[in-house]
């Protein structure tokens, strides 16, 4: 008897684990598949997306990461953004005009041509702040010929700021006033204060302030904000740099959206008001070189207190004021009598016009008359027709 008799060989279960092996070996090959198609299939574009947001808001979604995220865009996706805005109320989309909620029947439309009201507010808080583009402006030289001339200077300052800015801080204050004095430097705009700040005045869509040309001069200041607006009217002048705006050489509330809003650098906003500078090297420091002329014209104050709008005031063949309100102010000491315009500046009809205007609507709203049916043809047959589709009655 030999060995193999006494211990015979199990070759059933040598194979067990062979047979588990090649058993298990698709399952593991279809693990090893997908795990190698799931590393060279390319991830989602929403992955990508939420990590590119995340490295640039340093996943803060509040204000100042979605200004950092609006600072990447261009003005067409900043507009397809703002579009797209699931929060947005857009005005124009309930059939009111735009505008609607600052409109007063004492009011009277402006002249801009720009968007007002929320969707104003809307698209200058959309619009990012020209980054690393203000520039410091330097002290006002203020040198004058005459103490006529400081004191007119002065006066006309303290003017622009007062009805400019009359309930703003005083950094907002300052701000405006270094706008007008940068532009007595800038090339484009009149050498003198009074120039800058009555510059277009005479004219009925041309004044730069507004102030100048709405009839507001008509209503006299009020003390204790005359007296702020003077001290910093005096400081300015005397060499104060507002460095909040620098070279800034425009400005508008925020309420509105004025056409050339998006033709100049937005620097910041201070208070109601959003300041602006050129593009370019107009921009820069180095481009304020025109000299201060050191004489300032004189403003005949009486003539400005009336609205620009001549259609407001109806005078009649004598030149009086037909029942158009008129009222006594004091300007330098003199009393004036001026001009106040009713109903924001449209002029008011007369009988006349009244008349023709109620003849045409009641022309209007008359009944009209039957129309004429043409008699039948002898020999027809008149026969009622249906549209295909509808019903009949």
């Amino acid at each position: 008897m030999t060995d193999a008799d006494v211990n015979p060989f199990d070759w059933t279960l040598a194979l067990r684990p062979a047979r588990r092996l090649v058993a298990a070996a698709p399952v593991a090959l279809a693990v090893v598949g997908v795990a190698m198609a799931a590393s060279s299939t390319p991830r989602p574009d929403i992955d990508r997306q939420a990590e590119a947001v995340a490295r640039i808001t340093d996943g803060d979604l509040g204000p100042r990461g979605l200004a950092a995220m609006s600072a990447r865009m261009d003005p067409a996706q900043l507009a397809l953004a703002i579009r797209h805005d699931p929060n947005a109320r857009h005005v124009a989309l309930l059939g009111l005009t735009p505008g609607w909620e600052s409109l007063a029947l004492a009011g009277k439309p402006g002249l801009d041509l720009g968007t007002s009201g929320l969707e104003a507010h809307r698209l200058n808080a959309a619009a990012p702040a020209a980054l690393n583009l203000l520039r410091p402006a330097r002290a006002f030289a203020f040198r004058t010929a005459s103490v006529a001339d400081r004191d007119r200077a002065l006066r006309c300052l303290t003017q622009a700021i007062y009805y400019e800015a009359g309930l703003e801080p005083t950094a907002g204050q300052e701000a405006v006033a270094q706008v007008v004095l940068n532009r007595v430097r800038d090339p484009n705009y009149p050498n003198s204060v009074c120039g800058v700040v009555y510059e277009g005045a005479e004219r009925v869509t041309g004044c730069q302030f507004s102030f100048t040309c709405d009839g507001a001069l008509a209503r006299g200041p009020a003390s204790e904000p005359w007296k702020r607006a003077h001290t910093v009217a005096q400081r300015s002048l005397n060499g104060y740099v507002a460095a909040d705006v620098g070279t800034a050489t425009h400005y508008h509330a925020d309420y509105v959206r004025p056409w050339w809003a998006p033709t100049l650098n937005k620097l910041t906003q201070i208070g109601a008001h959003i300041f602006y500078r050129w593009k370019g090297p107009a921009g820069e420091t180095a481009a304020f070189s025109q000299a201060y002329a050191g004489r300032e014209p004189r403003i005949d104050e009486a003539r400005f207190a009336r609205p620009r709008f001549e259609p407001a005031l109806m005078t009649n063949a004598a030149g009086t004021n037909d029942g158009n309100a008129l009222r006594t102010v004091e300007i330098d000491g003199q009393t004036r009598v001026v001009g106040v315009a009713s109903l924001g500046g449209r002029r008011q009809p007369s009988k006349e016009e009244i008349a023709t205007i109620n003849a045409r609507l009641a022309e209007f709203e008359a009944p009209v008359p039957p129309a004429r049916v043409a008699a039948v043809p002898p020999g027809v047959t008149v026969m009622a027709v249906e549209e295909i589709g509808r019903p009949g009655r």
